[in-house]
């Protein structure tokens, strides 16, 4: 790989930020939706949002594996050292909601695990961005006020995470769409343990970001998520020194598996 690992960040930020933009474009209209093959709601954003990331991305000649490109054989890509992951739209039923908590989600993986995370909240206009030995920060991107601004600029506009927190109160935050029987029952579990357990409802990648800057103590997922679901947050997360754990091997969630499909995870 030719580049630093400074510049593959501050590309994928700029890259999130483009993939933002397209996706307001069609949140901010009278949208229509389309469905993918196993009936989830798909919209022109998440396509548009998709070509402006590769595009943006292209320049590094490093592999892509995005939701929108999801049929690359494991042949082909298990050959691979080095690769973007990207979910150009996580939470499309947040989306078709309108209730804003829908990310932009841009990993780098090298060898099974994620070393770089960027996550955009497009609508609240909030930057979540991590990279191996660069540390994990958490920006306002309005602050970013130029196309030659630097990533020394953004990291000094931004604050390290995770935050300072003055909640006592042990807090789950929990998914607003998909949550299971068996995430009920695990919350229920930490209220014997716990004397006041407080519940965080929210959609997308936004709840690893939660627990990554201190706003939520654990987030399970007890529910089916993909590769690309996870694997900016796990990143942000574990910079931030949060562990992500696959709930089946006890082991860190792994990626580029022959199937994309995670198992069951705690994020702490």
């Amino acid at each position: 790989m030719n580049y630093k690992l400074g510049e593959l960040l501050f590309g994928a930020v700029q890259a999130s930020l483009k993939g933002g933009v397209e996706i307001l474009k069609v949140y901010d209209s009278d949208f229509a939706v389309e469905h993918k093959d196993d009936k989830s709601p798909l919209t022109l954003a998440d396509k548009n949002a998709h070509n402006a990331i590769c595009e943006n991305l292209k320049k590094f000649n490093i592999p892509v594996l995005s939701e929108e490109g999801k049929s690359i054989d494991y042949s082909e890509r298990s050959k691979w050292e080095y690769f973007w992951m990207v979910d150009p739209l996580d939470g499309t039923k947040e989306f078709i909601k309108r209730n804003g908590e829908f990310t932009v989600n841009i990993a780098l993986i090298h060898n099974q695990k994620s070393i770089l995370g960027v996550i955009y909240v497009p609508v609240t206009k909030t930057l979540y961005f991590a990279a191996e030995g660069l540390g994990c920060y958490k920006s306002e991107i309005w602050n970013l006020k130029s196309d030659n601004a630097s990533l020394e600029e953004l990291i000094k506009s931004s604050k390290k995470l995770p935050l300072e927190t003055t909640n006592k109160k042990f807090t789950v935050v929990a998914s607003r769409s998909h949550l299971s029987e068996e995430t009920e029952m695990f919350i229920d579990g930490l209220k014997t343990i716990h004397k006041e357990v407080d519940f965080i409802s929210s959609g997308s990648s936004i709840k690893l970001c939660l627990v990554a800057e201190g706003s939520a103590n654990v987030y399970p997922r007890f529910a089916p998520t993909m590769e690309w679901d996870t694997a900016a947050g796990q990143a942000i997360c574990e910079i931030a020194g949060k562990k992500v754990v696959d709930y089946t091997t006890n082991q860190n969630l792994l990626y580029n598996k022959p199937n994309l499909l995670n198992n069951w995870f705690t994020v702490q």
